[in-house]
């Protein structure tokens, strides 16, 4: 009963901006594209973004000789490429999507992680700046197909040519963990105007749970202000003052130099946070407690448009049940006065609507794949916390493709903190997964197996500090 009625509210809280059974990322009512969808405009249509292309040249890897590449698209997106020297590459190609990338107008190319190791294996690797900054997972959908799209023209364009590769991979970490588990799925493959076929996908603390990282911003910032008796009053907050709510909240306030030590008041949103974020496992007080706590509460008075990706209010907590107690079972007093006090405010179920001219402003990750998909998460991460794993799980198995998705959990406490071994790890399991048929093994992330002292043991490769060490197999 305990895990039945914890896994309805996970529901009630992803579905809080998704008002229709089934729980897809936006609301269905919308899908049918009409004219007003396409003229609406938003803020992230009059900024501007350039690359600075003496930035897009990179050094070549000590000892090893590759083709490298770099220009600008026609979209303004910047690029990298690099192919294994002739006789030496694969056929094959690994897509790689970056994270946010902040607000600022110039684009910057970062070499994926497992660089090294992709030209080790025979891959060739791709990876576009996207067209625009902020949280524009569209440009990054869209970028990164059409630079595979072009890898044939850019290869011969520099002296080399090659054939079409025989299969393209996507990888990406954080939003572009978002733009990896979206360009595969099956909406994507539908809309998107640069279509690409994967063949898996490795997403990275991404935000596969959609448009949910929303809902819980504004749901954590909400509850730090409610718990610390300093509103929210209205919506956006432009009550929000995270100094005065940090007085309330702790004693020696998180960073990323040391811990902090929460008051009475601060567990209770430690509490609160627990139940939003994923539920209780190991490494989510490091992870609460850390540095990143300041990086969610830097979002506290926004409004719902995602910082101007879209045009409408995608956010809400209407359905949201705040947990004070750590107890989801039981509602006391406490609780009922504090959900009977907080504002509340609705989404606009059109608020990310269907368009005809490409996927999404935020494209959809509705779970509707069928590549293999492994994903690697931290239980600590607090900026996209490990709920959005057991969200994706469960919209995967509704739509049929459950049996496409790994999931693998990780001892770490930060946003994106992984081991070179623990990434070339999933990327092998998905590898092998799609090319000789061995599904690998997985993690199961449902709350009564988060909740286990050892849970994320089986594939964390080193004991992050200040996080228990896990027993000798």
């Amino acid at each position: 009963m305990k895990d039945r009625r914890w896994t309805l509210q996970v529901l009630a809280l992803a579905c809080a901006s998704a008002l229709v059974v089934g729980c897809s990322d936006s609301d269905d009512s919308i899908d049918t594209v009409d004219s007003d969808n396409d003229t609406l405009t938003r803020q992230q249509d009059s900024r501007e973004f350039a690359v600075n292309r003496e930035t897009l040249a990179f050094e070549a890897i000590t000892g090893v000789t590759t083709d490298r590449w770099s220009g600008v698209m026609d979209s303004g997106a910047g690029y990298r490429i690099e192919v294994p020297a002739e006789g030496s590459w694969n056929g094959m190609l690994v897509m790689y999507a970056h994270g946010y990338r902040g607000e600022g107008s110039e684009l910057t190319v970062s070499n994926p992680n497992l660089r090294n190791y992709y030209i080790s294996q025979g891959y060739a690797w791709a990876a576009s700046s996207y067209s625009k900054n902020y949280y524009d997972v569209r440009a990054g959908v869209e970028d990164t197909n059409a630079l595979a799209n072009a890898f044939v023209a850019i290869a011969e364009q520099n002296g080399r040519i090659v054939m079409a590769p025989s299969k393209i991979y996507i990888v990406g970490d954080s939003m572009g963990g978002h733009v990896a588990a979206a360009a595969v799925e099956a909406e994507t493959q539908r809309e998107a105007a640069n279509k690409v076929t994967y063949a898996g996908a490795v997403p990275r603390c991404g935000v596969v749970g959609g448009t949910y990282e929303f809902d819980y911003l504004l749901n954590f910032t909400f509850a730090a202000q409610h718990v610390a008796g300093q509103g929210p009053t209205s919506y956006p907050a432009t009550d929000f003052d995270q100094s005065e709510i940090d007085a309330v909240l702790w004693t020696t306030p998180p960073s990323f130099t040391q811990q902090g030590v929460p008051t009475a008041a601060g567990e209770r949103l430690e509490n609160i946070v627990r139940t939003l974020s994923g539920g209780d496992r190991p490494v989510f007080e490091q992870g609460f407690r850390g540095g990143y706590y300041n990086v969610v509460m830097g979002t506290g008075g926004r409004d719902g448009t995602v910082n101007g990706i879209l045009a409408r209010n995608l956010s809400g907590n209407q359905d949201v049940t705040y947990n004070i107690d750590n107890d989801p079972d039981a509602s006391t007093m406490d609780e009922t006065a504090f959900n009977e006090s907080i504002l509340r405010v609705s989404a606009d179920p059109s608020a990310n609507p269907a368009r005809s001219d490409g996927v999404r402003w935020i494209p959809r990750v509705n779970g509707e794949f069928n590549v293999p998909v492994v994903t690697l998460h931290g239980l600590g991460d607090l900026y996209v916390p490990f709920v959005h794993e057991q969200v994706y799980r469960q919209r995967a198995d509704a739509s049929g493709s459950g049996d496409m998705l790994v999931q693998r959990a990780v001892r770490a406490p930060g946003h994106c903190d992984f081991t070179q071994a623990e990434r070339q790890a999933a990327f092998d399991a998905m590898i092998n997964w799609e090319q000789n048929n061995q599904k690998p093994a997985g993690d199961d992330v449902a709350r009564s197996a988060v909740s286990s002292a050892d849970y994320g043991c089986q594939f964390t490769t080193a004991t992050r500090p200040g996080v228990a060490a896990c027993a000798a197999p």
